[in-house]
């Protein structure tokens, strides 16, 4: 199935065809062979319906066992092969989004505040590049050799998954300028995480915990250039990361552009 306009999802958030962006030879992503979405525990019977109507292969799912805990597993695609592969420690960031979904505001202020939620996320960014290479390497292997179509997700669909296919797009050629583009879609309202708090929290959705929040939840340019940043200061470049870090041989790479791109 091609699909080339945004459905309404109920119960899934995030979710895109990575079809028609711009690659070098002046080609673009065929649409149809990547999604990207937030997770899909929450999928109603429609949702479940149009995403069995895509014709996928293989689902990707980033979330770590707290996370899974947290919003629940995916749900059943039949016939579609599911991977679990997480991009973060299962205990990494546990008692932080406790105090996050309780809210404890003098907490949250001391840990957020002041640049210190930005900081956190670009070093996250870094730690990907850095620490998971194996991951990295298995998922764009699997695209290559007929993964695809695939639907790449994580829980809001923006930082795993969104550096990902961040990658994904560079090892194809797509120009990084349309990549960031379509990372930044994540900020929009009705893509958003809805974050669970407890029922004492303290803070609930005051303003200023709304706004040391925001940068956790916001899907930010500097986000994203942490992580190139890491790639030309310890690879020198994506050519370098994607031979040496993810060991994709040219061969590999002519494959992927033969899923992902048109012509």
């Amino acid at each position: 199935m091609t699909q080339t306009t945004e459905p309404e999802l109920t119960g899934v958030r995030n979710f895109r065809d990575v079809g028609g962006l711009p690659a070098a030879g002046g080609g673009r992503t065929r649409h149809g062979r990547l999604y990207r979405s937030g997770h899909l525990a929450h999928a109603t019977a429609e949702d479940t319906a149009f995403l069995g109507s895509l014709g996928l292969h293989t689902v990707f799912d980033f979330r770590n066992a707290a996370d899974i805990r947290l919003d629940g597993p995916d749900v059943d695609l039949p016939g579609v092969r599911h991977v679990n592969l997480p991009l973060n420690d299962p205990a990494e960031g546990k008692e932080f989004w406790k105090l996050v979904r309780d809210g404890d505001i003098p907490t949250l202020r001391s840990l957020l505040g002041d640049g210190k939620a930005a900081a956190r996320m670009e070093d996250s960014y870094r730690d990907m590049i850095l620490n998971r290479n194996a991951e990295h390497s298995r998922v764009l292997h699997a695209l290559a050799d007929g993964g695809t179509p695939a639907l790449l997700h994580c829980a809001a669909g923006k930082d795993r998954a969104g550096l990902t296919v961040a990658l994904a797009l560079l090892a194809v050629g797509v120009e990084r300028e349309a990549i960031e583009t379509d990372y930044l879609e994540s900020n929009a309202q009705h893509r958003r995480y809805r974050v669970q708090r407890g029922e004492q929290a303290q803070g609930g959705t005051s303003p200023e915990v709304m706004e040391l929040l925001s940068p956790l939840f916001d899907a930010r340019a500097s986000y994203l250039g942490a992580a190139f940043d890491t790639i030309a200061e310890r690879w020198g470049g994506i050519d370098g990361y994607l031979r040496e870090a993810l060991e994709l041989s040219d061969a590999t790479r002519e494959r992927l552009r033969a899923q992902l791109l048109d012509g």
